[in-house]
């Protein structure tokens, strides 16, 4: 390990990190804990990971002293004591992309997007809108805290959470390229974290996909191989799909589910005549196929949810570009995604699906059930056991009911002639 004070943390002591803030204040504390993350008391550096994870990375949001942190984790990630490496990754990801990475699934991150609503933020228009809520507040408690509220946004200790994450984010780009070489780690933990990690920057795609290819040939992980060939889709164009492509024979389903998965992701961005019709049927039957037998191992990719990142892929394929076979296979694959996703994950997949599977409007009123496809057919029954029903579940319900079909869970029970299971008027909770 690189002597700490002369290596690891090099400058830790330059920066002001009074002048700082974080989830609880000042950030005062954080030379201590990246410190502390450096030494040799195994206790002492898992206290400090959580410390950082929970102040300077708090339920998402990322604050002032955060970039100022990132370089010393950086050198931490490549250099520092062996059982912090990976959370340290971890740590690093999270200050650049928050952990809600399937937001951006399964297109990956619209940087361009990002970085246009970051440049709308105005410190005069933020501190504008204090001096309003001081102006209008009766009780002088309560002004007195939003006076001090305000003075942290006019020192820079606070910032619109866009602005924020996004210096975060451009703080952990800055190190990526030494970061990079752990993709060459002996640790397959530290190499899997990495490439997870690098799947996030479009902007450095020209350098990083050369290294995670390079990685695939000699890589004989399978999560490692399986977390760089997502993070190829997700950087790539079609020009790598013969690369890809040779995948979805490999032995281990994770694999073949990766490459497809990468696949499905080149082919909504470039369309579906981008990978053409074969290939994209391949694809299509490689996630069905996962959907009904999902792999057994796992990665970090939607929070590890691979059958909801699965239904994701399924669904971002044109649907009207696909064959009528193609379009019964994956209503099929993501009503069996469905049964088996968190609660919290079924919203976006549910309304999708219905929009797929109901695109034209019924000409005569609501068939019977029997009149429907067999994909249909699957995905209804698979939204009466599984769909987001009750208080979180009202958009879905909405799109039930522009579709003309049952908008209860007791209703579509029935329509579909599924047996009553005593749970038509519990109300769902998606985050239960």
């Amino acid at each position: 390990m690189i002597d700490s004070e002369r290596g690891l943390l090099e400058g830790l002591h330059a920066v002001d990190w009074s002048e700082l803030g974080h989830a609880y204040g000042r950030a005062q504390d954080v030379p201590g804990q990246l410190t502390a993350l450096c030494g040799h008391d195994e206790a002492a550096r898992e206290g400090a990971l959580r410390s950082l994870s929970g102040n300077i990375f708090h339920q998402g949001t990322r604050y002032s002293a955060s970039p100022y942190a990132v370089p010393f984790l950086a050198r931490i990630a490549l250099a520092g004591p062996r059982t912090v490496r990976v959370g340290v990754l971890s740590l690093l990801t999270r200050l650049a992309i928050d952990w809600h990475d399937e937001y951006d699934l399964p297109r990956g991150i619209d940087i361009r997007a990002w970085r246009a609503a970051a440049a709308e933020v105005s410190m005069d228009e933020a501190l504008a809108w204090y001096d309003e809520r001081i102006a209008a507040e009766p009780d002088e408690e309560k002004r007195e805290r939003i006076r001090e509220i305000r003075a942290e946004w006019a020192a820079g200790r606070l910032m619109d959470s866009r602005a924020s994450a996004l210096l975060s984010y451009d703080a952990v780009r800055a190190e990526l390229p030494g970061l990079l070489r752990l993709l060459d780690d002996p640790d397959p933990a530290v190499r899997t974290g990495t490439a997870y990690l690098s799947a996030w920057f479009p902007e450095e795609a020209a350098t990083t996909l050369p290294l995670l290819l390079d990685r695939l040939r000699i890589e004989d992980s399978v999560t490692v191989t399986a977390t760089a060939l997502v993070a190829v889709g997700l950087l790539g164009d079609r020009t790598l799909a013969p690369r890809l492509s040779s995948r979805l024979d490999a032995p281990e389903p994770l694999i073949r589910w990766a490459a497809a998965t990468a696949l499905a992701r080149i082919g909504s961005a470039e369309g579906t005549d981008g990978l053409g019709t074969d290939l994209t049927e391949q694809v299509i039957a490689e996630l069905a196929a996962a959907a009904a037998d999902p792999p057994k191992r796992g990665i970090d990719y939607n929070e590890g949810d691979l059958p909801g990142y699965t239904s994701r892929s399924l669904l971002s394929l044109p649907a009207l570009s696909l064959s009528a076979h193609d379009r019964e296979t994956v209503l099929r694959g993501v009503a069996d995604c469905l049964t088996v996703m968190p609660g919290d994950h079924t919203e976006w997949t549910a309304r999708t699906a219905l929009a797929v599977a109901f695109a034209e409007p019924f000409q005569h009123g609501v068939p019977a059930f029997s009149e429907l496809t067999g994909g249909q057919r699957r995905l209804l029954r698979a939204l009466v056991k599984a769909g987001p029903w009750g208080a979180y579940g009202r958009k879905f319900e909405e799109s039930l009911r522009n579709r003309q079909l049952p908008d209860t869970r007791a209703a579509l029970r029935v329509y579909a002639g599924l047996p009553d299971d005593g749970h038509d008027e519990r109300t769902a909770c998606v985050w239960c």
